[in-house]
Protein backbone atom coordinates (compact mmCIF):
# COMPACT_ATOMS: atom_id res chain seq x y z
CA UNK A 1 0.00 0.00 0.00
CA UNK A 2 1.20 3.50 -0.80
CA UNK A 3 -0.90 6.30 0.71
CA UNK A 4 -0.90 9.46 -1.41
CA UNK A 5 -1.02 12.61 0.72
CA UNK A 6 0.72 15.80 -0.34
CA UNK A 7 -1.55 18.85 -0.72
CA UNK A 8 -0.17 21.68 -2.85
CA UNK A 9 0.55 23.96 0.11
CA UNK A 10 3.04 21.39 1.45
CA UNK A 11 5.21 21.75 -1.65
CA UNK A 12 5.17 25.50 -0.98
CA UNK A 13 6.04 24.89 2.68
CA UNK A 14 9.12 22.90 1.72
CA UNK A 15 10.33 25.82 -0.38
CA UNK A 16 9.58 28.34 2.40
CA UNK A 17 11.53 26.31 4.97
CA UNK A 18 14.55 26.11 2.71
CA UNK A 19 14.45 29.86 1.95
CA UNK A 20 14.00 30.96 5.57
CA UNK A 21 16.43 28.58 7.24
CA UNK A 22 19.31 31.01 6.84
CA UNK A 23 17.37 33.58 8.89
CA UNK A 24 17.29 31.41 12.03
CA UNK A 25 19.87 30.12 14.49
CA UNK A 26 18.35 26.74 15.23
CA UNK A 27 15.38 24.45 14.70
CA UNK A 28 12.73 23.26 17.14
CA UNK A 29 11.32 19.99 15.81
CA UNK A 30 8.06 18.76 17.30
CA UNK A 31 7.24 15.06 17.28
CA UNK A 32 4.32 13.16 18.76
CA UNK A 33 5.72 11.38 21.82
CA UNK A 34 3.46 8.39 21.12
CA UNK A 35 5.05 7.76 17.71
CA UNK A 36 8.29 9.75 17.35
CA UNK A 37 9.56 7.94 14.27
CA UNK A 38 6.27 7.94 12.35
CA UNK A 39 5.69 11.62 13.17
CA UNK A 40 9.17 12.59 12.00
CA UNK A 41 9.28 13.65 8.36
CA UNK A 42 12.73 12.74 6.96
CA UNK A 43 12.41 15.71 4.58
CA UNK A 44 12.67 18.05 7.56
CA UNK A 45 15.92 16.43 8.64
CA UNK A 46 17.37 17.03 5.19
CA UNK A 47 16.06 20.61 4.99
CA UNK A 48 17.35 21.65 8.43
CA UNK A 49 20.66 19.78 8.39
CA UNK A 50 23.51 21.63 10.06
CA UNK A 51 21.39 23.65 12.50
CA UNK A 52 21.27 22.90 16.24
CA UNK A 53 18.01 21.13 17.01
CA UNK A 54 15.74 20.90 20.03
CA UNK A 55 13.33 17.97 19.68
CA UNK A 56 10.08 18.30 21.61
CA UNK A 57 8.33 15.00 22.24
CA UNK A 58 4.91 16.58 22.54
CA UNK A 59 1.76 15.06 24.06
CA UNK A 60 4.05 13.17 26.45
CA UNK A 61 1.21 13.26 28.98
CA UNK A 62 -0.65 10.84 26.68
CA UNK A 63 2.34 8.54 26.07
CA UNK A 64 3.84 5.66 28.04
CA UNK A 65 6.49 7.46 30.17
CA UNK A 66 8.94 4.53 30.14
CA UNK A 67 8.86 4.39 26.35
CA UNK A 68 9.20 8.18 26.09
CA UNK A 69 12.34 8.15 28.27
CA UNK A 70 13.87 5.56 25.93
CA UNK A 71 13.11 7.76 22.90
CA UNK A 72 14.71 10.79 24.58
CA UNK A 73 17.95 8.85 24.99
CA UNK A 74 17.80 7.57 21.42
CA UNK A 75 17.08 10.93 19.74
CA UNK A 76 19.55 13.12 21.65
CA UNK A 77 22.94 13.49 19.94
CA UNK A 78 25.91 15.19 21.59
CA UNK A 79 25.77 18.96 22.02
CA UNK A 80 23.81 19.78 18.86
CA UNK A 81 20.58 17.76 19.22
CA UNK A 82 18.61 17.41 22.44
CA UNK A 83 15.22 15.76 22.99
CA UNK A 84 12.86 16.59 25.85
CA UNK A 85 9.32 15.50 26.75
CA UNK A 86 6.62 18.19 26.86
CA UNK A 87 2.89 18.76 27.05
CA UNK A 88 2.10 21.74 24.84
CA UNK A 89 -0.99 22.67 26.86
CA UNK A 90 0.96 22.99 30.11
CA UNK A 91 3.10 26.14 30.38
CA UNK A 92 5.25 24.66 33.16
CA UNK A 93 6.13 21.79 30.83
CA UNK A 94 7.48 24.28 28.29
CA UNK A 95 9.31 26.51 30.77
CA UNK A 96 12.76 25.10 29.97
CA UNK A 97 12.55 25.66 26.19
CA UNK A 98 14.21 29.13 26.06
CA UNK A 99 17.05 27.88 28.28
CA UNK A 100 17.47 24.72 26.18
CA UNK A 101 17.60 26.81 23.00
CA UNK A 102 20.27 29.10 24.43
CA UNK A 103 22.23 26.06 25.58
CA UNK A 104 22.23 24.59 22.07
CA UNK A 105 23.53 27.92 20.73
CA UNK A 106 26.19 28.22 23.43
CA UNK A 107 29.43 29.68 22.14
CA UNK A 108 27.83 31.92 19.52
CA UNK A 109 28.98 35.55 19.76
CA UNK A 110 25.43 36.91 19.72
CA UNK A 111 23.93 34.54 22.29
CA UNK A 112 23.86 37.10 25.14
CA UNK A 113 23.00 40.10 22.96
CA UNK A 114 19.75 39.12 21.25
CA UNK A 115 17.01 36.47 21.36
CA UNK A 116 17.59 33.07 19.83
CA UNK A 117 15.79 32.84 16.49
CA UNK A 118 14.27 29.39 16.11
CA UNK A 119 12.25 27.83 13.31
CA UNK A 120 9.58 25.45 14.56
CA UNK A 121 8.82 22.50 12.29
CA UNK A 122 6.78 19.32 12.32
CA UNK A 123 4.08 17.36 10.56
CA UNK A 124 0.42 18.47 10.88
CA UNK A 125 -1.35 18.07 14.22
CA UNK A 126 1.70 17.51 16.43
CA UNK A 127 0.95 20.71 18.37
CA UNK A 128 3.23 23.36 16.87
CA UNK A 129 0.70 26.18 17.19
CA UNK A 130 -0.31 25.11 20.69
CA UNK A 131 3.35 25.17 21.79
CA UNK A 132 3.69 28.72 20.45
CA UNK A 133 0.46 29.95 22.04
CA UNK A 134 1.32 28.40 25.41
CA UNK A 135 4.84 29.86 25.38
CA UNK A 136 3.55 33.29 24.38
CA UNK A 137 0.74 33.21 26.92
CA UNK A 138 -1.76 34.29 24.30
CA UNK A 139 -3.09 33.19 20.94
CA UNK A 140 -0.39 33.92 18.37
CA UNK A 141 -0.95 30.99 16.00
CA UNK A 142 -4.02 29.15 14.73
CA UNK A 143 -4.48 25.82 16.50
CA UNK A 144 -6.94 22.93 16.30
CA UNK A 145 -6.90 19.18 16.89
CA UNK A 146 -6.92 18.41 13.17
CA UNK A 147 -4.23 18.43 10.49
CA UNK A 148 -3.32 21.38 8.28
CA UNK A 149 -4.42 24.47 10.26
CA UNK A 150 -1.31 26.68 9.91
CA UNK A 151 -0.98 27.75 6.26
CA UNK A 152 1.73 30.44 6.19
CA UNK A 153 5.05 31.29 7.84
CA UNK A 154 4.55 33.38 11.01
CA UNK A 155 7.24 35.15 13.05
CA UNK A 156 6.29 35.16 16.72
CA UNK A 157 8.20 37.02 19.47
CA UNK A 158 7.96 34.84 22.58
CA UNK A 159 10.20 36.65 25.06
CA UNK A 160 13.50 38.51 25.33
CA UNK A 161 15.18 35.12 25.06
CA UNK A 162 13.54 33.58 22.01
CA UNK A 163 11.72 34.40 18.77
CA UNK A 164 9.96 31.68 16.79
CA UNK A 165 9.29 31.31 13.09
CA UNK A 166 6.24 29.07 12.74
CA UNK A 167 5.84 26.89 9.65
CA UNK A 168 2.88 24.95 8.22
CA UNK A 169 2.99 21.20 8.83
CA UNK A 170 4.62 19.17 6.08
CA UNK A 171 4.00 15.51 5.27
CA UNK A 172 5.56 13.08 2.84
CA UNK A 173 4.60 12.97 -0.83
CA UNK A 174 3.34 9.46 -0.07
CA UNK A 175 3.72 6.83 2.63
CA UNK A 176 5.59 3.90 1.13
CA UNK A 177 5.73 2.36 4.61
CA UNK A 178 2.12 1.41 5.29
CA UNK A 179 2.71 1.27 9.04
CA UNK A 180 3.81 4.93 9.10
CA UNK A 181 0.58 5.96 7.42
CA UNK A 182 -1.42 3.72 9.74
CA UNK A 183 0.14 5.16 12.91
CA UNK A 184 -0.39 8.74 11.70
CA UNK A 185 -4.00 7.94 10.85
CA UNK A 186 -4.42 6.45 14.33
CA UNK A 187 -3.10 9.67 15.89
CA UNK A 188 -5.13 11.93 13.58
CA UNK A 189 -2.13 13.44 11.78
CA UNK A 190 -3.68 12.62 8.43
CA UNK A 191 -7.37 12.97 7.65
CA UNK A 192 -9.51 9.98 8.52
CA UNK A 193 -10.73 9.82 4.91
CA UNK A 194 -7.27 8.64 3.79
CA UNK A 195 -7.86 5.27 5.49
CA UNK A 196 -11.13 3.58 6.41
CA UNK A 197 -11.92 4.11 10.08
CA UNK A 198 -12.59 0.36 10.43
CA UNK A 199 -9.08 -0.40 9.15
CA UNK A 200 -7.57 2.03 11.64
CA UNK A 201 -9.60 0.70 14.56
CA UNK A 202 -9.01 -3.00 13.82
CA UNK A 203 -5.25 -2.47 13.43
CA UNK A 204 -5.15 -0.36 16.60
CA UNK A 205 -7.06 -3.01 18.54
CA UNK A 206 -4.63 -5.71 17.46
CA UNK A 207 -1.70 -3.49 18.49
CA UNK A 208 -3.21 -2.62 21.87
CA UNK A 209 -3.97 -6.27 22.57
CA UNK A 210 -0.35 -7.15 21.81
CA UNK A 211 1.39 -4.38 23.79
CA UNK A 212 -1.19 -3.13 26.32
CA UNK A 213 -3.51 -6.14 26.71
CA UNK A 214 -5.39 -4.93 29.80
CA UNK A 215 -6.30 -1.49 28.49
CA UNK A 216 -9.06 -2.30 26.02
CA UNK A 217 -10.73 -5.08 28.02
CA UNK A 218 -10.75 -2.94 31.19
CA UNK A 219 -11.90 0.28 29.52
CA UNK A 220 -14.72 -1.27 27.51
CA UNK A 221 -15.64 -4.09 29.97
CA UNK A 222 -15.19 -6.82 27.39
CA UNK A 223 -16.17 -10.44 28.04
CA UNK A 224 -15.90 -13.60 25.96
CA UNK A 225 -18.79 -15.78 24.78
CA UNK A 226 -18.86 -17.46 28.21
CA UNK A 227 -19.38 -14.15 29.96
CA UNK A 228 -15.86 -14.15 31.40
CA UNK A 229 -13.31 -11.36 31.12
CA UNK A 230 -11.78 -11.53 27.68
CA UNK A 231 -8.38 -13.23 27.77
CA UNK A 232 -5.34 -11.85 26.04
CA UNK A 233 -3.58 -13.45 23.15
CA UNK A 234 -3.14 -13.22 19.43
CA UNK A 235 -6.04 -11.11 18.21
CA UNK A 236 -7.22 -12.02 14.72
CA UNK A 237 -9.09 -9.63 12.43
CA UNK A 238 -12.36 -11.47 13.09
CA UNK A 239 -11.78 -11.13 16.85
CA UNK A 240 -11.23 -7.39 16.48
CA UNK A 241 -14.55 -7.03 14.68
CA UNK A 242 -16.26 -8.96 17.49
CA UNK A 243 -14.69 -6.54 19.99
CA UNK A 244 -15.96 -3.55 18.00
CA UNK A 245 -19.43 -5.07 18.04
CA UNK A 246 -19.23 -5.61 21.80
CA UNK A 247 -18.02 -2.03 22.35
CA UNK A 248 -20.97 -0.79 20.31
CA UNK A 249 -23.47 -2.80 22.36
CA UNK A 250 -21.89 -1.86 25.70
CA UNK A 251 -22.09 1.83 24.80
CA UNK A 252 -25.55 1.66 23.24
CA UNK A 253 -24.27 2.39 19.73
CA UNK A 254 -27.00 0.69 17.73
CA UNK A 255 -28.65 1.17 14.37
CA UNK A 256 -32.26 0.45 13.45
CA UNK A 257 -33.18 -3.13 14.21
CA UNK A 258 -30.85 -3.27 17.20
CA UNK A 259 -27.74 -4.06 15.17
CA UNK A 260 -24.38 -2.93 16.57
CA UNK A 261 -22.99 0.17 14.84
CA UNK A 262 -19.37 -0.94 14.44
CA UNK A 263 -18.36 2.22 12.59
CA UNK A 264 -19.42 4.43 15.50
CA UNK A 265 -17.65 2.02 17.87
CA UNK A 266 -14.50 2.32 15.76
CA UNK A 267 -14.70 6.13 15.88
CA UNK A 268 -15.24 6.02 19.65
CA UNK A 269 -12.23 3.75 20.16
CA UNK A 270 -9.95 5.93 18.03
CA UNK A 271 -11.15 9.14 19.70
CA UNK A 272 -10.52 7.74 23.17
CA UNK A 273 -7.10 6.50 22.07
CA UNK A 274 -6.18 9.91 20.58
CA UNK A 275 -7.43 11.79 23.64
CA UNK A 276 -5.65 9.51 26.11
CA UNK A 277 -8.92 8.44 27.72
CA UNK A 278 -8.10 4.73 27.48
CA UNK A 279 -4.72 5.29 29.16
CA UNK A 280 -1.16 6.41 28.47
CA UNK A 281 0.08 4.43 25.50
CA UNK A 282 2.89 4.67 22.98
CA UNK A 283 2.56 3.37 19.43
CA UNK A 284 6.29 2.85 18.84
CA UNK A 285 9.02 1.09 20.78
CA UNK A 286 12.41 2.82 20.50
CA UNK A 287 14.21 -0.44 19.67
CA UNK A 288 11.56 -1.90 17.35
CA UNK A 289 9.06 0.74 16.12
CA UNK A 290 7.01 -1.83 14.20
CA UNK A 291 6.56 -4.14 17.21
CA UNK A 292 2.93 -5.16 17.66
CA UNK A 293 1.73 -3.62 14.38
CA UNK A 294 0.18 -5.36 11.42
CA UNK A 295 -1.70 -3.49 8.73
CA UNK A 296 -5.27 -4.71 8.34
CA UNK A 297 -6.78 -4.21 4.89
CA UNK A 298 -10.54 -4.61 4.95
CA UNK A 299 -11.92 -7.06 2.41
CA UNK A 300 -14.12 -5.47 -0.20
Amino acid sequence: MSIQWFPGHMTRTKKLIRENLKKVDMVIEILDARAPLASRNPLLGELTQGKPRLILLNKADLADPVVTDAWIRKLSEGNSIKAIAVNSRNKRSLKSIPKECKGLCKGKKWVNRRPVRAMIVGIPNVGKSTVINTLAGKKKAAAANKPGVTKDMQRVPISQEIQILDTPGILWHKFDDQLVGLKLATLGSIKDAVLLIDEIAVSALRYLNSIYPEIVSSRFKLVDDKGEKMSNGDLQVSDAHIILEQIARNRGLLVSGGEADKERAARLLIKELRDGIIGRISLEDSKDPSRGWEFTREEQ
